[in-house]
């Protein structure tokens, strides 16, 4: 790992939905590697290093033969474990030919990828996705592939929702957000931000949603998991109806999703989804949330989208450490605290196996 790398490489990080990746060739950056992805005969998804051994060429280039990835420039082939089976023009076979694979699973309609240490790849490591499945909560998500911007700036944004007033203002956004406390938890690998707001107006967007009038407790309850998985579970229900003890029966529940996943220092991937759990069968509404979130520039997550990029680019341009902060950063900031401390681990790992050497 380089000193300046933002991102740890012991993780799970979701590099495809698995709808995308079939008998073709896809090509990805996922922490400042680049990979070739593709699904084999038996349905399994494979990802090699996206050079071949010989002169480089990205192997994206190629094709495939049968499960292994022909070069597109001198026709060496490889594996799908990355040991070269073929090279033209001779019979023996450099056994030092070869191209490194990535661990890979397939689990909550996405496929991870496990960019660092093999050795260290436990699928029982990847994140709780779980509302993605298409099961007790449904929604068509999609991706923001290459955004122009630190994946930490997005953790920020759905870490502070107060920006919901400023930046989606007559969709989600309402003044009470910005006027009600909120509290801060963590563990070892999450942080928890949990706004109530009592007894409003529903914004525009929540109001259609419940499709009956009356003033409503609204709720955000947002959690990220390192190092860059957030679960924003939000809603409203009918005032006095009994939401901040547990009961929702009388109100609408969504779930944002974010897998953000670090491409380079300053651009990255950002599959999302909003699903629900009311109106199971309504694909007419699950269309229409969809087109809510990002439709030709005009969605929420198209607004956060022109908002973080532009931010980086100030960054850029303006280099000054740290950020100022506020109170409402409390979650990003801790946020943050958690990837910094597995980027120290991985420091200090990495250290103590050159030192061991």
């Amino acid at each position: 790992m380089s000193a300046t790398e933002a991102f740890p490489l012991n993780s799970w990080y979701a590099a495809a939905w698995s709808h995308e990746i079939g008998r073709e060739l896809s090509a990805r950056t996922v922490c400042g590697k680049n990979v070739v992805l593709y699904r084999r005969t038996d349905g399994e998804v494979a990802a090699l290093e996206d050079a071949c051994w010989h002169r480089l060429l990205p192997l994206s280039l190629g094709h495939l033969k049968g499960d292994d990835v022909m070069c597109g420039y001198h026709g060496l082939v490889f594996n799908s474990a990355g040991r070269c089976t073929y090279m033209p023009a001779q019979k023996t076979i450099n056994p030092s030919a070869c191209v490194r694979a990535y661990p890979l699973a397939e689990r909550h309609r996405l496929v991870w990828l496990w960019p660092g240490d093999p050795a260290l790849a436990d699928p029982a490591k990847i994140p709780d996705f779980h509302w993605n499945d298409g099961t007790e909560w449904v929604g068509e998500g999609g991706t923001f592939y290459q955004l122009k911007c630190d994946y930490r700036l997005v953790i920020d944004n759905l870490m502070d929702l107060t920006h919901e007033t400023y930046v989606h203002a007559g969709s989600i956004g309402d003044e009470t957000i910005t006027a009600v406390p909120f509290e801060v938890t963590h563990t070892r690998d999450t942080a928890t931000m949990t706004r109530w707001m009592i007894d409003i107006d529903p914004p525009p967007y929540w109001a259609r949603q419940l499709g009956r009038p009356g003033r409503v407790d609204r709720w955000q309850i947002v959690t990220f998991q390192t190092p860059s998985v957030i679960v924003g579970d939000v809603g409203v229900a009918l005032t006095g109806t009994g939401a901040p003890q547990g009961d929702r029966s009388q109100g609408v529940n969504g779930a944002f999703l974010a897998a953000i996943t670090p491409a380079t220092d300053t651009t990255c991937h950002y599959f999302w989804n909003f699903v629900r759990n009311y109106r199971k069968d309504d694909a007419e509404l699950t269309r229409e949330l969809q087109l809510a979130h990002v439709n030709a520039g005009a969605g929420v997550y198209d607004q956060d989208q022109r908002v973080l990029e532009a931010q980086q680019a100030a960054i850029d341009n303006n280099p000054r450490s740290p950020f100022y902060d506020l109170n409402i950063d409390a979650g990003a900031l801790w946020a943050r605290r958690l990837i910094d401390q597995m980027l120290a681990a991985e420091r200090a790992g990495a250290v103590a196996n050159v030192a061991a050497e």
